[in-house]
C-alpha cells in the first residue's frame, strides 16, 4: 500500500471530541476516523494557510466540477451544476429541510434503528418522529414495505429521511429497494431527504446507489445531502453539499439554507473538497481496503472468542453493528460497564431506536493495533459482564 494506515496518531489534547476522555479509555464510538486525511487534502490546506488571509469566500467553478466529476466517475450519476448548493454540514441541511419543507406537528418518517441525530433534527423543530422499523431476521435487516406504506399514507406524514448507506447497520440499499421507496413516497405525496454522507465508505467490490439515480421518481421527489467529511475525515471543516433535481424543491431548500446562514464556506472548506475529489481517489481506495480488513478482524475475533454476540453483515461504513441480545436486552448498561471495567468506549444501540437496545455500535476506522487492543478490552469486559 502507498499509504500508511498502521501509523498511530496521538489525537489527545487536540480538542478532539472523540478523544476528550480519560487517559485509560479507548474510544471506538463516534463516527470519526483516527487516520489523518489524504495527503492531497493536507497539502491543499497548507497552501491555503500560506495565503495568510481568511476573509469571506466564494464557491468557485472548481468546487462544482470536483463534485460532478466524482459522482459521475464513481457513482454513475450526472449532477447538473444548478442542482448543487454548498452547505456547512449534512446535519444542518437536514434540520433546515425539516424546518423549511414541513410544518409544525407534521410527522417525519425514519427507518429505525438509524442515526440518532435524525431524531434531534425532527423533534427539536416541533415535528414528530414516525418510525418504520426495519425487519431483523436471521442477522439481516430489510424494509417492511407494508408498514412503510401504512406510515407514509398518514396525512400528517410529509417527509421521509433516508439513510443511504444505512447507519448504523451498514446496509447498501439496492436500486430496486430505493425505487420502491420512491414509488411509495410519490404515491402518498411524501418528499425524501436522503443522507448519503457515508456513500464513499463501501467495502471493496461494493457500490452504493444514489437515491436520485434509482428512478426519475426518486430524483423528482428528493433532496440529497453529500459530503467528503466521513470518507476523508474532515468533518471539522464544516463542508457539505445539497443537490436537488426538482426545481420547486430546490428553490425552497436553497432559500432555507441561505436564510439559516449555512450556505457560506469557511476559508478551508472549498479547497479540501476540491483536493479530496480531484486527487484523493487512490488514497480512498486503500482506506476502504484497510477498513474492510479491520472489520474482518473484528468479525473473526468475535466469532472465535465471543460467540455469544454477533456482528451484523454489512457492505458500507466503518461502523459495525453488534447483536448482544444473547447477554442483554439493554446495552446502555453493558456500554457503561465496558467503559468502566475495560476502558472501552462504544455506542449503545438504544440511541438509534428501533430494536437497537440490544446492540452496540463499534467504529473500526483506526490502526490495526487499536482494533486489536479494542478487541482485548471487549473480550475482557464481556466475560466479566457475563460472569
Amino acid at each position: 500500500m502507498a499509504y500508511d494506515f498502521d501509523r498511530v496518531h496521538d489525537r489527545r489534547h487536540s480538542n478532539s471530541y472523540k478523544w476528550d476522555i480519560p487517559e485509560n479509555e479507548l474510544p471506538m464510538w463516534v463516527a470519526d476516523m483516527d487516520f489523518q486525511t489524504a495527503p492531497a487534502v493536507i497539502e491543499a490546506l497548507k497552501a491555503r494557510v500560506e495565503v495568510g488571509s481568511f476573509g469571506y469566500n466564494i464557491v468557485p467553478d472548481e468546487w462544482y466540477e470536483a463534485i460532478q466529476g466524482w459522482w459521475k466517475r464513481r457513482h454513475h450519476l450526472e449532477i447538473r451544476k444548478e442542482w448543487l448548493t454548498f452547505c456547512t454540514g449534512v446535519v444542518p441541511a437536514i434540520t433546515c429541510a425539516v424546518k423549511r419543507m414541513t410544518n409544525h406537528g407534521d410527522q417525519v418518517l425514519v427507518q429505525t434503528p438509524v442515526y440518532d441525530i435524525f431524531f434531534h433534527s425532527i423533534e427539536n423543530t416541533g415535528r414528530h418522529v414516525l418510525e418504520s422499523p426495519l425487519v431483523y431476521e436471521e442477522g439481516q435487516y430489510h424494509v417492511d414495505y407494508v408498514d412503510l406504506e401504512e406510515k407514509l399514507s398518514h396525512p400528517l406524514t410529509t417527509m421521509m429521511i433516508l439513510c443511504n448507506p444505512h447507519n448504523p447497520v451498514g446496509k447498501i440499499w439496492s436500486k430496486e429497494e430505493l425505487a420502491k421507496i420512491g414509488e411509495l413516497c410519490r404515491k402518498h405525496h411524501v418528499m425524501v431527504f436522503s443522507d448519503e454522507i457515508h456513500c464513499d465508505l463501501c467495502d471493496p467490490g461494493q457500490e452504493y446507489v444514489p437515491f436520485a439515480s434509482a428512478s426519475e421518481i426518486c430524483a423528482d421527489i428528493s433532496i440529497t445531502a453529500i459530503s467528503a467529511s466521513k470518507a476523508f475525515n474532515i468533518a471539522g471543516l464544516q463542508t457539505a453539499a445539497v443537490f436537488t433535481p426538482n426545481e420547486g424543491l430546490r428553490n425552497k431548500i436553497v432559500r432555507g439554507l441561505n436564510t439559516d446562514e449555512i450556505a457560506e464556506p469557511n476559508s478551508f472548506a472549498i479547497q479540501a473538497i476540491i483536493a479530496a475529489f480531484c486527487e484523493g481517489e487512490e488514497w480512498l481506495n486503500e482506506l476502504n481496503a484497510y477498513i474492510y480488513r479491520n472489520k474482518q478482524i473484528v468479525r473473526e475475533f468475535i466469532s472465535q472468542n465471543l460467540p455469544q454476540i454477533h456482528v451484523i453483515d454489512s457492505q458500507a461504513t466503518y461502523l459495525l453493528w453488534i447483536d448482544c441480545s444473547a447477554i442483554t436486552g439493554q446495552t446502555d448498561e453493558l456500554c457503561e460497564y465496558l467503559r468502566k471495567e475495560a476502558g472501552l468506549y462504544l455506542s449503545a444501540g438504544s440511541h438509534y431506536r428501533g430494536n437497537g437496545a440490544a446492540f452496540v455500535r463499534m467504529n473500526t476506522a483506526c490502526p490495526k493495533s487499536q482494533i486489536e487492543e479494542g478487541l482485548r478490552r471487549l473480550e475482557k469486559g464481556i466475560r466479566l459482564f457475563s460472569a
